[in-house]
C-alpha cells in the first residue's frame, strides 16, 4: 500500500462525497480517492464496496456516521467491516487509532480563529496523522502557514469552488483539494 502522501501526489483532487447523487456521480468520475461523508452502521459497507468496486480508494469520516457514538470501536468496525482505506476525523484519538489499525488516518481541522490554528500542531502531534484536512480550505495565506507548521501533506476542503480556488490552494502548499463540487473534481 503506498503512502497517502504519495497517493495525494498522484490524485490532487478528492472528491468529496456527502450524498447518493455524489455518490454515483463518483463512480463514473476519474477521481481516484474518495471521502466518504455520509452512510450509517446499515450501509456503509454497501457504499464502500461500490467505491472500491470502482477502483477507489476510500477514506470515511467517522465523525459523521449515524448510528455509530463517538468511540474508537467505530475505527475498528470500518477496518474490520469494510474494504475502506482509511479515516477522517477531527479527533485526535480516533485519527490515532486508525494509524494503529493500519489504515490511512486524516486529521480534520475546521480553522475558525487564531485559537484553532495554534492548536493545530500539537493536535496533529498527538494523532500521528498521515495527513492534515483544514477547512474551509480557501485560505491560501493560512494554508502556507498551516504547510509550515506541520511535516505530513495538507489537504484544502471545504468552500474550494473553482479553478481558482484550486490553482490557490495548490500554490500556498496545499498537496491536494478535497471538494463536493462535481466541477472541481474535473480539473
Amino acid at each position: 500500500m503506498p503512502s497517502l502522501a504519495t497517493l495525494l501526489e498522484e490524485h490532487p483532487i478528492v472528491a468529496s462525497v456527502k450524498d447518493d447523487a455524489g455518490l454515483k456521480a463518483v463512480l463514473e468520475s476519474d477521481c481516484k480517492v474518495a471521502f466518504l461523508l455520509y452512510g450509517s452502521i446499515l450501509d456503509l459497507p454497501e457504499i464502500v464496496a461500490s467505491l472500491k468496486a470502482a477502483g477507489k480508494i476510500v477514506l470515511v469520516n467517522v465523525d459523521l456516521l449515524e448510528g455509530f457514538g463517538g468511540k474508537e470501536i467505530v475505527v475498528r468496525y470500518v477496518k474490520e467491516r469494510t474494504e475502506a482505506d482509511g479515516i477522517l476525523s477531527s479527533k485526535a484519538f480516533m485519527v490515532r487509532a486508525a494509524r494503529e489499525l493500519g489504515l490511512y488516518a486524516v486529521h480534520r481541522f475546521f480553522l475558525i480563529d487564531s485559537l484553532s490554528y495554534r492548536n493545530l500542531a500539537k493536535q496533529v502531534a498527538m494523532s500521528k496523522a498521515d495527513s492534515v484536512e483544514i477547512l474551509p480550505g480557501c485560505m491560501p495565506r493560512v494554508i502556507g502557514w498551516v504547510v509550515a507548521d506541520i511535516d505530513v501533506p495538507l489537504i484544502a476542503g471545504g468552500l474550494v469552488c473553482d479553478r481558482d480556488d484550486v490553482i490557490a490552494a495548490l500554490g500556498a502548499g496545499a498537496a491536494a483539494i478535497a471538494s463536493s463540487n462535481q466541477d472541481v473534481w474535473k480539473m
